[in-house]
């Protein structure tokens, strides 16, 4: 049967109106994309997980020293434990704990030292040296170079720092340059309690822990040691 010819539309209907074709995807191609998105984010999701942690993670040096320096600029009864234990080990003759205080608010100083006291004693923290430190910001830094001055004072050469693991990265950096640099050797012991490396993501307190301590470190590289 022949085909019969199309007939060419009307000059006033092609004026108004004209034909297109236009290509559209099918609904399984919608969904194929959808999983293969979905599979890029998701399937690599431990990998970057352990990448972001493991970022903020100092390189760890526990060698004998002249004195463990024990971070306790927000008090965490986990570093003081651990402090302890490093003490029983006799890694370091003297235990030094930094006690912030701020001169805007009167009292601070003694009501400061105080928590630090009941803490390492609730730690079994043995004999301890406070350190005053006066609250500046950048607080780490600032604190770093009071710390130098004590260290230099009391003439010793060489610092344990005992350290929350995931701010133990930027406390590297900073002890580097206030410490390491002007001759003070500096170690790290990175100390966890209930979320690491490997868990931070399976809780809402691990996953703002992470984030915050990861803006913290950028803004120390890039921003105050830059």
């Amino acid at each position: 049967m022949a085909k019969t010819a199309r007939k060419p539309p009307k000059r006033s209907q092609s004026f108004f109106f004209y034909r297109k074709e236009v290509l559209k995807t099918t609904w399984k191609f919608r969904l194929l994309s959808l999983l293969v998105v979905i599979a890029i984010i998701v399937l690599p999701y431990r990998f970057w997980a352990r990448q972001i942690s493991y970022g903020l993670l100092c390189k760890q040096q526990i060698e004998p020293s002249d004195a463990l320096l024990v971070e306790n600029f927000d008090v965490n009864y986990d570093v003081f434990q651990r402090a302890a234990s490093l003490q029983k080990a006799a890694l370091a003759p003297r235990v030094l704990v930094p006690s912030l205080f701020t001169l805007k608010r009167s009292g601070t100083r003694e009501s400061s030292m105080q928590v630090t006291r009941f803490v390492a004693q609730v730690a079994k923290l043995e004999a301890f040296e406070i350190i005053p430190v006066q609250e500046i910001e950048p607080i780490t830094q600032n604190a770093a170079r009071q710390i130098r001055e004590y260290l230099e004072k009391e003439h010793i050469k060489s610092v344990l720092v005992v350290t929350p693991g995931f701010r133990s990265r930027r406390s590297e950096m900073i002890y580097g340059v206030e410490l390491a640099e002007h001759g003070i050797r500096v170690g790290c012991a990175p100390v966890f309690s209930s979320v690491d490396p490997e868990n931070w993501t399976s809780t809402w307190h691990g996953m703002q822990q992470i984030f915050e301590q990861f803006f913290k470190l950028q803004y120390y590289r890039f921003w105050v040691l830059r």
